[in-house]
């Protein structure tokens, strides 16, 4: 059982109040992502959860126990840093079974787990290995299969790729996505990638300045992000943001359209514009127009779309996929 939950947690440091009334449940099983800029406060939400912070206010729930005054050793929980912290010297084999070895269990025990965790990581071949001899992936599945022999309650990673390259990024990615699924273990995970975030979590929790701005599936938050913040922030390239009258005749303070819902036209459409840059990458398009008052467009195509610098387009907003803000940046519910 792996259930997590926050009732009015709060945080402060000094003056700095750096975590606001959050109430949040986990799901026994579930894959949620704090996901939010520099500075929201996601990693500090999950230090609290880890017990490496102290909570100011508010109740933290583990399998329903009250676990605030409980130290990190007894929460049940395992975390993966950003930083492998593998011990140099040591074998892969001893790095994955450190843990255990230090609360006294069996060597036998300790050897049949950690051949589990490493078939389970594809380890297996480097056991015998010292960190030095490893990719930077592999120091990661490292870092992951000391974790997974805990047998933690929830595994909690603290921005576990942000070291890697952008291909280990992926590998590493699917690597992980693949291994909650095979273990089914509640997983927290913090990243400022929102790509990770839409392709890994079952629930995302986007966080802005120590408060919870929305939390649904990825395809909730992309389809029905319920503030400009959420719509700014999850989707790339970024959602176009019009003010203006192009959003007043639409009732609203502003409108929200995405780059692969604006189609474009050589000959009309509602607004009229020149391409500045066109990037051109295969299977897609991406052409950044300029707009008389209404501003700069991204739009997306898919495939080849023959359009350069200097010409002249015509685009149109899908109307079945406009957001629609008020003045405080809420979303207007038709």
């Amino acid at each position: 059982m792996g259930k997590i939950e926050l009732v009015g947690v709060e945080k402060t440091f000094g003056s700095v109040n750096v975590i606001k009334d959050v109430d949040l449940t986990v799901e026994d099983g579930e894959f949620v992502v704090f996901v939010g800029p520099s500075g929201c406060g996601k990693s500090t939400l999950l230090r609290l959860i880890a017990g490496l912070e102290d909570v100011t206010r508010g109740i933290i729930r583990i399998d329903g126990l009250n676990v605030v005054d409980l130290p990190p050793a007894k929460r049940g929980l395992s975390m993966v840093f950003q930083s492998y912290a593998l011990y140099p010297h040591m074998s892969v084999r001893s790095n994955i079974g450190f843990g255990l070895k230090m609360a006294g269990m069996p060597k036998a025990e300790i050897a049949q787990k950690v051949e589990a965790a490493a078939a389970v990581l594809n380890l297996t071949p480097y056991l015998d290995r010292r960190p030095g001899q490893l990719s930077g992936g592999q120091r990661q599945r490292v870092a992951i299969g000391r974790a997974i022999v805990r047998e933690p309650k929830a595994f909690l990673f603290d921005e576990p790729l942000s070291n890697l390259d952008a291909a280990l990024r992926v590998n590493m990615r699917l690597e992980i996505a693949r291994l909650q699924n095979s273990l089914g273990t509640t997983a927290i995970y913090v990243t400022h990638d929102q790509i990770e975030a839409m392709t890994l979590a079952d629930k995302i929790v986007v966080l802005n300045a120590g408060q919870i701005e929305q939390v649904g599936s990825p395809l909730e938050l992309y389809e029905h992000p319920q503030n400009l913040f959420v719509a700014g922030f999850i989707g790339s390239p970024k959602m176009n943001f019009v003010t203006g009258a192009a959003a007043e005749k639409r009732g609203a303070t502003t409108i929200g359209i995405r780059p692969e819902h604006v189609a474009t036209s050589q000959t009309s459409g509602e607004w009229d514009g020149v391409v500045s840059v066109a990037e051109h990458v295969g299977s897609d398009t991406f052409l950044y127009v300029t707009v008389p008052e209404i501003g700069d467009i991204t739009v997306r195509a898919v495939g080849e779309l023959a359009l350069k610098p200097g010409e002249r387009v015509f685009l149109t907003p899908d109307s079945t996929h406009i957001h629609r803000f008020d003045r405080d940046g809420k979303v207007i519910v038709q």
